[in-house]
Order: C-alpha cells, then structure tokens, then sequence
C-alpha cells in the first residue's frame, strides 16, 4: 500500500498535531516496511526523526496550479507517487474524492467556542461539507467520546467513524528529575481552552500552606492572555522533550484542567513517566486516564488535591503505580495497526 499523509502539522514545532503526524507516520512506517508513506504539504517542513527507507517527503508546489493545494497540489503529487489512500492528519482531505481517503477529526473544539480557536474558519467551514458529501471516505477519532460526538453532530452513519487510541513517545518514560523546588506541571498550548486560570487561582490557594511551585510548559498562543509575573509562578515556555520527560517525572503532580479535549495527550505522557495525574471532568481525559487520573471540578476540588499531592507522599507513590500501569495499555505501534486497518477499509468501501 502507498499511503499520502498530511504533513501540514509538521510546520508547527511542538503541539498535538504535530506530534500525531509525526508519531503516527513513524510508526507506520516502521511496523509496515512493505508499505510506503509520503508526507505531503504546501508548505516546507522537518521530516520526523529518525529517518525510515519507506517514509519520504513529497514535492512543495512548484507553480500557481499547484499552490492551489487541496484542489490540484496535492492530487498531481499524490499521482505521481502513486498513492493509494490519503490520510488527512488534521481535518482536511482533497477536495476531489478521486482515491480513498481518510480525516482524522482530534476533536469538536472548532464548532463549540469560537474564542477557542481564533483562526479555524475554513476548518469550520470545509470540514462538514467534506464528511456530508462522503468526500472524506472514513473518518478516525482519537477516543470514543469523540466519535460518539462526530456521529451525533454531524448526522453520518457510524460505521464511517473509528476510534483509535494514540500513543506516547517512548521518550517519555521514567528518568531523573531536575533539582528544584516541589512543582506542580502543565504541559501543553497555552491558550483559552485549557482553563488554565482556574488552575493558577487554585495553585494560590495551595502556595498559601505549601512551598510548591506551578510550571506552565509549552508554546504560548496568540491569543493566551499571559498571567502577571508572581513568586513560585514560571512559564517554561517550549521545551526539549528530554526536559518535558524530565519535568513529569519530578511534579507532585502533573495537572490538566482543560475545559475540553480530543485526547489529551500530555496526560497519557506525563502517566508513562509515572506522574499523579490531576484532570478536568472532560469526557476524553477520563477515557484516556481511566482510573489512575483524578478527576476534579471546580477551583476548591483543585486545591484540595494538590494539597493532598504536596503534605501525602504514600498517596502520592499509589497514583503514580496507577498511572504507571495505565500507560502501559497504549503505544503507537497500536495505533499504526489499527490505523492501518482504517486505510484498508477506506479503499474497499471506495471501490463500491
């Protein structure tokens, strides 16, 4: 089988998509080596690491036709290849159905709150016509609360959307922490959806009683209204995935207060690197998290378990065995196989 993927993703550094593309295309081709996948995009990107013999990169647009990319672009370059299937990574697939394709959809955040996501208007815009004209021929979700939530909104029947767990990097895993006061972790966007001011008002509470600190990791939004400097308040900004690991393995705990989510992939990260997982009430975390996550609501719920993380050390080790333990039902090797499985029910339903 030869598989195009979206490489779109990969123009950003860090985040979710980028990691999934990259992840996932990885995985692929190392647990597929008779298949061959192309990463293909418009515009210039890093091809992940390590390099794999049967992972290449396709051509940019080279002229006006093929800049007109999901129209003409990526179909030439799909034709030169020889692709099969077209994976969309996010949202998007091309706008003619000439071969089986399949959309990844992380999640509905772009049709619930428009403050969530300031520049996602062709997305809102394109991505229903192309799942109600049966454009995109298969659909994947990272969870089934996702799925349950596509089919419903979206009104398409439901053999056409699968569920498919993500995995974590396996440079996520258990290694010596950093040297630094006790901390609490957030790793991930920063930006409106996360809920990161409850968060920071709860840590306030607890800093009260505790000489605990609360680290926010990760790439800073346009749109985040950044908090005002305070003692024992640090914003790491992007960081290696070395430090991250690093970083998850040391918290109290690793904290995830999001309003909503696909996946939530930092939470199944930071539990592979044995961390007390804290998360919001959102219906994908508890899915991903299942019983190692403890679920709270509300900024009074917050700060009483982070107490309970900085003053309860036996406490403390439990979740992290629990998450230990959790973590170890994912990988992406899994999610290449049944990934995999979607393309090859992408192209026999094609070909009726």
């Amino acid at each position: 089988m030869r598989v195009a993927m979206d490489a779109t993703p990969l123009v950003l550094a860090t985040g979710g998509l980028a990691r999934y593309t990259a992840e996932l295309s990885g995985a692929l081709a190392e647990n597929f080596p008779d298949d061959e996948f192309a990463l293909l995009s418009d515009q210039a990107f890093p091809m992940p690491q390590p390099s794999r013999r049967n992972l290449r990169c396709g051509r940019p647009a080279s002229n006006i036709f093929e800049r007109r990319w999901w129209t003409w672009g990526v179909q030439w370059e799909m034709s030169r290849l020889h692709c099969d299937v077209f994976h969309g990574t996010n949202f998007e697939v091309p706008y003619a159905p000439l071969r089986p394709s399949v959309v990844t959809m992380h999640d509905l955040s772009p049709w619930m709150n428009p403050e969530w996501h300031h520049a996602a208007d062709r997305v809102r815009r394109r991505t229903p016509r192309l799942v109600a004209l049966r454009i995109a021929t298969m659909i994947l979700t990272p969870t089934e609360a996702i799925r349950g939530q596509v089919i419903e909104s979206f009104r398409i029947s439901s053999s056409r959307v699968i569920a498919v767990p993500l995995g974590a990097s396996d440079v996520f895993r258990t290694v010596g922490t950093i040297d630094r006061p006790p901390y609490f972790l957030y790793a991930g966007t920063l930006e409106p959806r996360k809920n990161l001011c409850e968060l920071i008002e709860a840590w306030r509470a607890v800093r009260n009683r505790y000489p605990v600190e609360l680290v926010l990791a990760g790439r800073r939004r346009a749109d985040f209204a950044e908090p005002s400097p305070e003692p024992g308040l640090q914003l790491a900004g992007e960081i290696t995935d070395g430090d991250l690991a690093r970083l998850y393995s040391g918290a109290l705990a690793v904290v995830y207060p999001s309003h909503y989510e696909g996946f939530g992939l930092p939470v199944l990260e930071a539990m592979q690197c044995g961390a007390c997982i804290f998360i919001s009430k959102d219906a994908a975390l508890r899915e991903v998290a299942g019983d190692a996550g403890l679920s709270l609501d509300g900024t009074g719920a917050w700060a009483q378990a982070m107490c309970a993380a900085a003053s309860n050390p036996e406490w403390l080790e439990g979740r992290r065995r629990a998450s230990l333990a959790r973590a170890r039902e994912f990988s992406w090797a899994r999610t290449a196989r049944l990934t995999r499985e979607v393309y090859e029910e992408a192209r026999r339903r094609f070909a009726f």
